[in-house]
C-alpha cells in the first residue's frame, strides 16, 4: 500500500514535536526493575533495552532490581542472567541513607520500569512522591488509574472517549453465585468474549472465549490474578496502538497495527520475535490516523496521566468504528515494543526519546505544588 493511500505521504511521516531542551549535564537515572508481579521478567527484558540506550556520555545509571518478593539490591546492569541478578544479599526496603553493607544511593531521578501490581499501580510512584524526588511516568493517581481497567474505563466513558461494552465482576460475587455471572455474561454479551483481569498487564490471565462453555473457566483463570475481572464484548476487527508523550501538552505519534500470530495479541505474540506482524506506522486513511491520534490524547488526559502511556485500540472491521481498549502507562520498552517503535517511526529514536521522558520527569517534578506543613514551636 502506498504512502498516498494510507493517507501518508513521505514527509507526514515525521510529527513535528514540541521542541524540548536535551539534557546537558551528565546525569544519575536510578533504573527501577523486576518487582513483585508476573510480568517480572518482562521488566528485566525492558530494563535491559532502556539500559543499553542511555547514552553514557550523558547518564550514569544505578541499577536497582527489585526480586519477585520485593526485596532491592544494587546490580551493576539489568544485562545480567537472572540467576545474578537474584542471588547474594538484598534489602527488605530500598536503602535510601545507605548500609554498611550498601553505599547510599545517589541519584538524580528515578526511572521505574516495572509492569503491573506493585510497579505500575502507584505503588512505587507513591514512595518516590513522599521521598521528593523525580521520576519518569505518571505519579500516583494517573498510574493507579491506568492499572485498574475497572476505573479506567468508567473515566472513559465520563470524558467520551469511546469504549466497548464491559461488565465488572467482583469474586465475592463470583463466589456466592457463580450460577448468576454467568447468566448475566450470557445475556449481555455475544460470542467472542474476552475475560481479564482489572490489574495486569502484558495479556497475562486474558482469555478469548468463543465457547459458552469456556466461560467459566476463563473466569477462574483470572480471579487467579486479580479480584476483580472484566467481561468484554469481543470486536472483530483489527488492533491499533498509539504512544504518548508529554504533560501538560502531550503528543501522540503516528499509529500501528498490530496483526497476532494467535487468536489475540497475547504474552507470547508480544515478546517473542517473528511470532506477530507489525505495520509501523499502520496502513490507514489520513482520516483515521487523525481519529486515532486524537483519541489517544483524550484517553492519556482523561486518566489523568503524565509523562507516558501506549493507548490500544479496535478498529471494527464492517463499520470502521473506532475504540478504546485500554492505557499502559508503563509500556514495555524491549526493542521490538511497540511504545518506542512508534516514536521511531514519527522521528523520535530511542535514545532521543528516553532524554524527552527523564526531561518530562525533571518538568514535572519542578512544576509540583509542595504543602509545607508548619507547626508552632
Amino acid at each position: 500500500m502506498s504512502g498516498k493511500d494510507c493517507g501518508l505521504s513521505g514527509k507526514s511521516r515525521r510529527i513535528p514535536l514540541r521542541r524540548f531542551p536535551a539534557l546537558i549535564q551528565k546525569t544519575t537515572v536510578a533504573l527501577l526493575f523486576g518487582g513483585r508481579s508476573a510480568e517480572h521478567e518482562v521488566s528485566i527484558r525492558s530494563a535491559a533495552a532502556v539500559f543499553r540506550n542511555l547514552d553514557p556520555k550523558k547518564f550514569r545509571v544505578a541499577a536497582i532490581y527489585i526480586d519477585k518478593c520485593g526485596r532491592w539490591k544494587r546490580v551493576a546492569s539489568p544485562l545480567l542472567p537472572i540467576e545474578r541478578l537474584a542471588a547474594g544479599p538484598a534489602s527488605d526496603f530500598l536503602p535510601w541513607a545507605g548500609t554498611k553493607s550498601a553505599p547510599p544511593i545517589r541519584a538524580d531521578i528515578y526511572f521505574p520500569v516495572l509492569h503491573g501490581p506493585y510497579g505500575e499501580d502507584g505503588t512505587i510512584q507513591g514512595l518516590l512522591e513522599m521521598a521528593d524526588v523525580p521520576f519518569v511516568g505518571p505519579g500516583v493517581l494517573g498510574s493507579a488509574v491506568g492499572m485498574d481497567k475497572a476505573v479506567m474505563k468508567v473515566l472513559f466513558e465520563a470524558a467520551g472517549v469511546p469504549i466497548v461494552p464491559f461488565r465488572v465482576v467482583r469474586e465475592a460475587a463470583w463466589r456466592r453465585d457463580p450460577g448468576a455471572v454467568l447468566r448475566a455474561v450470557r445475556r449481555e454479551f455475544g460470542l467472542p468474549l474476552f475475560v481479564k483481569p482489572a490489574n495486569l498487564g502484558s495479556s497475562v490471565g486474558i482469555t478469548k472465549v468463543a465457547d459458552r462453555a469456556a466461560t467459566r473457566a476463563a473466569i477462574e483463570l483470572a480471579f487467579a490474578y486479580d479480584r476483580k475481572v472484566l467481561v468484554e464484548k469481543g470486536i472483530r476487527g483489527r488492533e491499533l496502538e498509539c504512544s504518548v508523550l508529554g504533560n501538560d501538552a502531550p503528543e501522540a505519534s503516528l499509529p500501528g497495527e498490530v496483526i497476532p500470530h494467535g487468536e489475540f495479541y497475547d504474552q507470547n505474540s508480544m515478546y517473542i520475535a517473528g511470532r506477530t506482524v507489525f505495520y509501523i506506522p499502520a496502513r490507514l486513511p489520513a482520516g483515521v490516523v487523525q481519529a486515532v491520534r486524537k483519541a489517544a490524547v483524550a484517553a492519556f488526559t482523561a486518566c489523568e496521566c503524565e509523562g507516558m502511556a501506549r493507548v490500544d485500540f479496535f478498529l471494527e472491521g464492517g463499520s470502521g468504528r473506532l475504540y478504546v481498549n485500554k492505557l499502559n502507562t508503563i509500556s514495555s520498552f524491549t526493542e521490538i515494543s511497540m511504545y518506542p517503535k512508534l516514536w521511531e517511526a514519527s522521528g523520535l529514536a530511542y535514545p532521543r526519546l528516553l532524554e524527552r521522558l527523564l526531561g518530562l520527569g525533571f518538568e514535572r517534578h519542578k512544576a509540583k505544588k509542595r504543602c509545607i506543613v508548619r507547626t508552632r514551636p
